[in-house]
């Protein structure tokens, strides 16, 4: 279970386990997130929007389909989407812990104005790791060389960040070699979409990494972008305490389900309806919410 210094002012939230320690908000993440304490946050996971949804197609599974996810991935225009990218950053920032970090996932359409955001708000950026897609979607045009890797950007809260490694543990992870910042993960597996999926859900086997090499047991995990709730399941499962924020009722649900699933709470009916629901209105404007 985890304490906020003021959890008086915390919006009623969407869902919470009885220990407290999963926890799904609804909303816009930038004023959920400035709800919360300063400086009371170990990790962060983002996987904010791309702004991919154009009218194109791509393949999935051997079929042509529409790369179009929903109005929250749709592009503003590069001065609004990078306003946007400063915004939820600057929100993300200042709950951090002096000493904790953020990690980023993202695409060439995003990736270079959230890291050109992190400069301009002062982030000690760690490294820029490359996620290789083994089995990526062919590239339907013939005209490029296929897209097979995302970047995630490791960055610490600012210059003077002493952030959490653990070094030895990602050492032994990779066969007793320094591990390197090239990723090679499959993409999520059959039976994390059993409940459903989500467009740009990401494999549970990247979100367990991140939390073990930068976090401790114990650590309050945080997901501005929360989907269909694999950074929460990954805490689960690793000991850490989550708080996920997410505007769609559908993945707010999913995510519940996973977790739930983990616990073997899974059913048609439950009786305390109580701990799930809509969170309290506090006009939550729309946001460009991209949710794994």
């Amino acid at each position: 279970m985890y304490e906020t210094a003021s959890a008086t002012k915390l919006s009623t939230p969407y869902y919470q386990s009885d220990d407290n320690g999963f926890r799904l908000h609804q909303g816009d993440c930038r004023e959920v997130l400035a709800e919360l304490p300063a400086e009371s946050v170990d990790l962060i996971f983002a996987d904010p929007p791309y702004f991919l949804s154009n009218g194109g197609v791509t393949c999935q599974s051997g079929k042509m389909v529409s790369v179009h996810k929903g109005k929250w991935d749709v592009s503003q225009g590069v001065e609004e989407n990078h306003a946007f990218n400063h915004s939820w950053l600057a929100a993300c920032k200042r709950v951090l812990k002096p000493n904790g970090s953020i990690f980023v996932s993202g695409t060439r359409h995003v990736i270079y104005s959230v890291g050109f955001a992190m400069q301009q708000l002062g982030f000690k950026i760690l490294n820029d790791i490359a996620w290789y897609k083994v089995t990526p979607p062919p590239n339907l045009s013939c005209r490029y060389f296929t897209h097979a890797t995302e970047t995630i950007l490791w960055a610490g809260r600012d210059g003077k960040t002493k952030h959490f490694f653990a070094y030895a543990d990602m050492k032994e992870e990779n066969g007793g070699k320094q591990m390197q910042s090239l990723w090679s993960l499959r993409p999520p597996l059959k039976a994390e979409k059993r409940f459903g999926k989500h467009p740009t859900q990401k494999p549970l086997a990247l979100l367990e990494r991140i939390i073990r090499a930068a976090s401790e047991p114990g650590a309050l995990v945080v997901d501005p972008f929360s989907g269909s709730g694999t950074t929460g399941v990954a805490s689960a499962r690793l000991g850490r305490n989550y708080l996920g924020i997410e505007m769609e009722p559908e993945y707010l649900q999913l995510a519940i389900n996973r977790y739930e699933d983990l616990h073997g709470e899974v059913a048609a009916t439950r009786p305390k309806r109580s701990r799930r629901g809509p969170a309290k209105a506090h006009g939550y404007a729309g946001c460009h919410e991209k949710r794994r």
